[in-house]
């Protein structure tokens, strides 16, 4: 081993160790934060660990915690800069934006647009969307689909071309991140690691910065920054900041569990696709947030859904005891189009929901 190579393993060894040092004490019942730097390493006795934390953690809430996965912090800080500068601008500014004039639907979105709960005139935050920024001549573009197109980029902002970069850079490598965690999901079901790859080609991902208003300590209950609700596609990652909010409801207990911020991990989880591929094997859970901080609250998902016309059906080793699967092959466009009419156009969240936990 060179001198050159010791101080790269050095330097990775106290990395590690300083992400370690920073993951807040555990709250009993969440998602568990998982070091998922062994993907890239060559350690197979780690991996292997890695593979079986993940597996728990899918089969249990399907919700998870990573670090160690790579993404700069500097280009996480850049995201968060760039969606505060946004969402500072006038309303009437934001609202030249509206993804409603996008015929993909990429665009600014209101105040209120989403309802997920139907108790109050809507959840309690704003976003924006982007997809893949993609040519004018793609085959997704010219067919109109949905979130698959050109972006919109705001004139407003303080470097429209640092903001275009910035986002541009982030959704590869959430995309890129997605598909690593894909394959770690394929591990847990003792598939191949490649198995999603037909999954992967071309692939639909939205990347959605969410600004929530501060809400006091003694707002009411009923208003959500965002309804209980699970989410559409395949896999969720999530990038929060420090103020908190997120819950995940925990079934066994009938209770919420607050998602503690770890500085630089990403919130990840599966959606109903995933649950829906995996017979029910897997567990795409219900969360929420409630921004009681008293300060403004920003988070960055990024929903992987893979590609449009791929049929999700039922995985290999995931039949039931007859060797059946409970739901027929659907196409997932189909699969998120419909998901995505039942919330911002019907508010039937918690309605949709109701047979996998009862609230109390």
């Amino acid at each position: 081993m060179t001198e050159s190579t010791t101080l790269t393993v050095t330097k990775a060894v106290q990395w590690r160790e300083r992400l370690l040092s920073m993951i807040p004490e555990e709250v009993p019942g969440a998602p568990p934060v998982i070091d998922f730097s062994p993907f890239y390493e060559d350690d197979a006795d780690a991996r292997a660990i890695l593979v079986d934390q993940v597996r728990d953690a899918c089969l249990e809430k399907g919700f998870f915690q990573i670090i160690g996965h790579g993404v700069p912090e500097d280009l996480q800080k850049a995201m968060f800069e760039q969606s505060a500068d946004f969402f500072s601008l006038p309303l009437e500014q934001k609202e030249k934006y509206d993804k409603a004039n996008n015929p993909n639907k990429l665009g600014y979105e209101r105040l209120r647009s989403q309802n997920f709960e139907g108790k109050t005139a809507g959840d309690l935050k704003e976003g924006f969307f982007f997809g893949r920024d993609l040519p004018p001549d793609h085959p997704y573009v010219q067919q109109g689909r949905i979130h698959c197109g050109q972006n919109v980029y705001p004139d407003e902002v303080s470097d429209q071309e640092r903001f275009k970069a910035t986002v541009n850079n982030y959704h590869r490598a959430m995309t890129s991140l997605a598909e690593n965690i894909l394959s770690v999901i394929a591990m847990t079901l003792d598939l191949d690691k490649d198995y999603f790859q037909s999954y992967c080609h071309e692939p639909a991902a939205v990347l959605r910065p969410l600004h929530y208003p501060p809400q006091p300590a003694d707002a009411s209950e009923d208003e959500r920054g965002i309804g209980a609700h699970t989410d559409f596609g395949g896999v969720t990652i999530l990038l929060q900041d420090d103020v908190g909010g997120l819950q995940v409801f925990d079934a066994p207990s009938k209770t919420w569990i607050d998602v503690k911020p770890t500085p630089g991990a990403f919130v990840v989880n599966l959606g109903n696709m995933m649950m829906r591929w995996s017979n029910d094997v897997y567990a795409s859970n219900l969360h929420r947030v409630i921004n009681k901080s008293g300060k403004e609250r920003y988070s960055i998902p990024f929903f992987y859904s893979g590609n449009p016309d791929h049929i999700i059906d039922c995985l290999p080793g995931c039949e039931d005891a007859s060797g059946k699967c409970k739901y027929p092959p659907i196409r997932g466009e189909d699969w998120i189009f419909g998901r995505h009419s039942n919330t911002f156009r019907e508010a039937k969240g918690l309605e949709e929901l109701s047979g996998l936990a009862k609230i109390a």
